[in-house]
C-alpha cells in the first residue's frame, strides 16, 4: 500500500496567493473543497477549480475521489474561481477526515532566510542551520579558522591545483573576513558538521550534494543565486515548535518545497549570470565582467572584495 505524503499547494484567487496544507496525496476531493472553501470563503457549490498549465478543469463531482488521481504534487498552484450560477459538479461537501492524524504544523513551510551580503553569507548561513536559527560573528570566524586548519594540517590533498593558490597562501587567504566561500569550504564543513549540505542553484536548478558518499543520515539546504547563499529554514505553524534547520536526506517533501523555491527565484530572475554580470571591485574602483575576470583581478591582486552594479545606459 502506498504511503501517504503531505501535500503542500498554492491557490490563487480574486482576494491573492495563499498556501493551503493540512491535506495528503491521499485526501480527497471533498477535503479539497472543504478547505477551499474555508480559506475563500466561496460556498463549495460555486467554486470552480483550474489546474495544470494550460490550466483545466478540475472535476469535483466526485467528493470521494483521491487527490493523488489528480497527479497534484506539492507546490503545485489551484486556480480559483467562483461561479455565480453555482457548480453542478459538486455533490456533496462534507465528508469524514480520514487524515486527521495530518497536522500543517508537522508538515511547515520551508523559506528562504536572507543574511547579509557581507562576504560570508556562506559561512553565515551554514552556522544558522547548524546551531538552530542563530549565530555571530565570532562563529563566522571560527569556521574560517577551522577551514585553514584542516587545509594547512592536510597539504597532500589540498595542493595548489586544487586550491588555485599555494597550501599557506590559501590558509591566509580563507581567514579574511573579505574572501567569499565556495566549494571546497561547503565540503569540509559537511565533513565538520558529519551533516549533508545540499545546494540549490537559482539558475541551473542543479542541486549539488556536499557529502553525499559519506551516508550521513541528515542534511541541511542551502539555495544560491551563483554570488549569494542563503539558508533555508522550516517555518512550523505552531508558534511552540520554532525553526527547523537540519532535516532527515531521505525527507522528500523539504526537497520538494527546496526545489520549488528555486524555481520561483528562476522564474523572477533571481540570480547572476556569471558569463556576463559586472562587477566593480571595491578596493580599487576597477570594472570587471564576469567570473573569469574577477577570478584573475583577485588572483592578481589580492583584493577580494567585489559588488554586482548596473553600468550606465
Amino acid at each position: 500500500m502506498t504511503s501517504s505524503q503531505p501535500l503542500l499547494l498554492r491557490i490563487k484567487s480574486k482576494d491573492g496567493n495563499a498556501k493551503l496544507d493540512g491535506l495528503t496525496s491521499h485526501s480527497t476531493v471533498g477535503h479539497l473543497v472543504d478547505k477551499i472553501q474555508d480559506l475563500t470563503k466561496i460556498p463549495g457549490s460555486n467554486l470552480k477549480l483550474l489546474h495544470g498549465f494550460p490550466p483545466s478543469h478540475v472535476d469535483l463531482s466526485n467528493p470521494k475521489t483521491k487527490l493523488l488521481d489528480f497527479s497534484l504534487r506539492t507546490g503545485d498552484t489551484i486556480i480559483v474561481e467562483e461561479s455565480k450560477t453555482g457548480n453542478k459538479d459538486v455533490r456533496q461537501l462534507s465528508v469524514p477526515s480520514d487524515d486527521a492524524n495530518i497536522h500543517p504544523e508537522e508538515c511547515g513551510i520551508l523559506t528562504r532566510r536572507v543574511v547579509p551580503a557581507d562576504n560570508s553569507c556562506l559561512f553565515r548561513s551554514i552556522a544558522i542551520l547548524m546551531e538552530g536559527g542563530e549565530t555571530d560573528v565570532n562563529r563566522i570566524r571560527e569556521l574560517r579558522e577551522l577551514i585553514a586548519s584542516v587545509v594547512c594540517s592536510r597539504p597532500a590533498e589540498y595542493t595548489e591545483a586544487v586550491l588555485g593558490k599555494s597550501n599557506p597562501e590559501y590558509c591566509l587567504w580563507i581567514r579574511n573576513s573579505e574572501t567569499w566561500g565556495g566549494a571546497i569550504e561547503i565540503a569540509i564543513l559537511a565533513e565538520f558538521y558529519e551533516v549533508e549540505i545540499k545546494v540549490v542553484d537559482t539558475q541551473s536548478l542543479r542541486v549539488d550534494k556536499f557529502g553525499e558518499n559519506r551516508n550521513y543520515k541528515n542534511c541541511i539546504y542551502l539555495i544560491y543565486d551563483n554570488i549569494h547563499y542563503d539558508p533555508l529554514v522550516l517555518e512550523s505553524g505552531s508558534e511552540n515548535s520554532g525553526l527547523k534547520t537540519v532535516f532527515s536526506v531521505d525527507d522528500d517533501l523539504v526537497f520538494a518545497q527546496a526545489m520549488e523555491l528555486a524555481q520561483e527565484a528562476k522564474r523572477s530572475r533571481q540570480y547572476t549570470d556569471l558569463t556576463g554580470f559586472t562587477l566593480r571591485c571595491l578596493v580599487c574602483q576597477l570594472g570587471l565582467r564576469g567570473q573569469r575576470q574577477a577570478q584573475q583581478h583577485a588572483m592578481a591582486t589580492g583584493h577580494t572584495n567585489f559588488a554586482e552594479y548596473s553600468s550606465p545606459s
